[in-house]
């Protein structure tokens, strides 16, 4: 399976925190806080949200010193690291390293006099903290505009380049880079060059991508293309819309393309006349209430009994729409049958059922038997 994607790009490793990116590790999804930083209970809330649907990274906006003296409070309650985003203001910098922030995103270019440079520098370098160098096609030099006719590949590349080097004349190397554009082509050929030119991690996505569907659709494309030749070591799917939901569309396209087992994936059919059950509805608020479980797990949710069966028994669990009611299915066996307003709650107690029984490989047996003594 998936023979003909490329191997991986070898890369070299850098830590945020615990967390490895480059050199083999596992690519890992990224996302970004959408409230004012310096509103606190706004901003706690979406860590805990990202947290719950497995996000591994998380990014923050610094504009300023308000935002930038909340960065501790949310490195004491964020369980996964934290990425200080920073334009211009070297100060904000160096106060996001002393909250103790796992990671920075700054363009060396734009925070100011070499001596501002070095100071971020060697205080990110006594705490063995990396830097993201992210160039935007909407934010270049208007010198490397002049020089390629606009924000084109090539422009994006060396801007980047020009980046690295100001970091690697000051020897520092824990370094991963974007090159993000809201253009599909334009982003997957800036990597594509990028990847055959510095060591470092690429930190891979589509910009300004859109909500829902659109941006779901452009990013699926421009990351799907990049993995499958091998480039890339974290990801982030930029989604006008819940931080969540780049999470999930990020861990789907990984799955799609066999980079990642773990977790609910859940199959739906596309729905038609013969449906007996809202599969849309049910598929959707499946996904969501079971989007915390991280052992692999297959739900089918079918909407009548042509493919149905044969889909939700091939599953790990799955429901079928039958009359009046649905037939429930565990590990291949049809049993029970409910009510249809009742499928979401079943499969929620079957799901954590089969995960808490998996490795016991405990068999179902008589499901109401087993509904009266489960533990949810």
């Amino acid at each position: 399976m998936n023979s003909n994607r490329r191997p991986r790009k070898k890369t070299e490793a850098i830590f945020l925190g615990d967390l490895q990116i480059g050199r083999g590790a596992p690519i890992s999804v990224q996302s970004m806080t959408k409230s004012l930083t310096h509103d606190v209970s706004s901003t706690l809330n979406q860590i805990e949200e990202l947290v719950r649907v497995r996000c591994q990274v998380i990014r923050l906006a610094v504009p300023d010193e308000e935002a930038a003296g909340c960065l501790s409070t949310y490195v004491k309650a964020s369980p996964v690291p934290l990425v200080a985003d920073i334009h211009f203001d070297y100060k904000l910098a160096l106060a996001a390293l002393e909250a103790g922030i796992e990671g920075l995103r700054i363009n060396p270019g734009n925070i100011g006099a070499a001596w501002k440079v070095r100071e971020v520098v060697k205080a990110a370098s006594e705490r063995k903290v990396p830097i993201r160098i992210g160039v935007n096609a909407g934010s270049l030099e208007k010198e490397l505009l002049a020089k390629y006719g606009g924000p084109t590949p090539q422009a994006m590349v060396e801007s980047a380049l020009k980046h690295v080097r100001i970091l690697e004349d000051l020897g520092f190397h824990q370094l991963k880079i974007s090159l993000k554009a809201s253009s599909v082509p334009a982003t997957v050929e800036a990597y594509s060059l990028m990847s055959e030119k510095v060591p470092y991690p690429l930190h891979i996505g589509i910009t300004e991508a859109g909500a829902g569907m659109p941006g779901t659709v452009f990013s699926s494309v421009g990351l799907g293309i990049l993995l499958w030749q091998g480039i890339g070591d974290t990801l982030r799917v930029s989604l006008t819309g819940p931080p969540a939901e780049e999470v999930m569309v990020g861990y789907e396209i990984l799955r799609s393309l066999g980079l990642y087992n773990r977790g609910v994936r859940v199959i739906s059919c596309p729905t038609c006349g013969r449906k007996r059950i809202d599969v849309v509805s049910i598929a959707k608020r499946v996904r969501m209430e079971l989007s915390d479980i991280e052992e692999p797990l297959t739900v089918a949710v079918m909407g009548c009994v042509v493919n149905g069966p044969g889909e939700a028994k091939e599953a790990d669990i799955g429901v079928a729409g039958a009359g009046e009611k649905a037939v429930l299915f565990a590990k291949g066996e049809q049993i029970d049958v409910v009510y249809p307003q009742k499928i979401p709650e079943a499969l929620k107690e079957l799901a954590l059922r089969y995960v808490k029984e998996r490795t016991k490989e405990v068999p179902y047996g008589d499901p109401k038997r087993q509904h009266r003594h489960s533990d949810h």
